[in-house]
Order: C-alpha cells, then structure tokens, then sequence
C-alpha cells in the first residue's frame, strides 16, 4: 500500500470507527505518547537497559504502526498529501546527503 491510499485507508476507519479526528493537539500529545512506546522498546530490547519482564511481549512492528497510523492522522487533517512530501523529502536527500554520507569515514 502506498502513502496515499494509507491516508485514505485511514481516513475511512475515522469514517468507519471513529466518531471524529482528535485535535490536531490531541493527535500530537498522542504521537509523542507512541514514539515514547517505540523508544522503550528500542532502550531496552537493542540498548543498554535490561528488558522487563512486562515488555517482552511488546511488538516494535505493533507500535511503529501505532506512530504511522497517527502520523496519517495528522497528515489528513491538516490537508497534507503526504505521499508527494515524502517522494520530495527522498529527492532532496539524495540530492543533499549523497557524497556527505558516502565520505564519512564514522560510516565506513
């Protein structure tokens, strides 16, 4: 599925599921709330943190998508066409960060 029909997908499970979007604030403190998920399984699963016996059961791929799913969110309610931002944003870091990255000796 491409970015695009992910927003429409989105957009028809609000229609489906849900009652309305959350606010655009609502939808923010909520993304945060996923990204910090993401993170403690990220700190303890690959980092240096023991992993409690409680999170050993969590699914990174789970809350990846739970950040996705918000993140479309936003995108949609705020009139973003989200598949064209990202096909521009991979254009400029091609272009921007091609020879950076392909010189740095921390890389090689």
């Amino acid at each position: 599925m491409d970015i695009q029909n992910a927003q429409k997908a989105v957009d028809a499970w609000i229609n489906q599921h849900g009652v309305r979007y959350f606010n655009e604030l609502t939808n923010m403190a909520q993304l945060t709330e996923e990204v910090g998920e993401v993170a403690r399984i990220i700190a303890r699963r690959y980092g240096e943190q023991s992993e409690k016996e409680s999170d050993k059961d969590k699914d990174l791929g789970e809350e990846l998508a739970d950040v996705l799913f918000v993140v479309l969110c936003l995108a949609n309610q705020t009139g973003i066409d989200l598949q064209e931002a990202f096909d521009k944003k991979l254009d400029l870091k091609a272009k921007r960060d091609h020879d950076r990255h392909q010189q740095n000796e921390k890389l090689k």
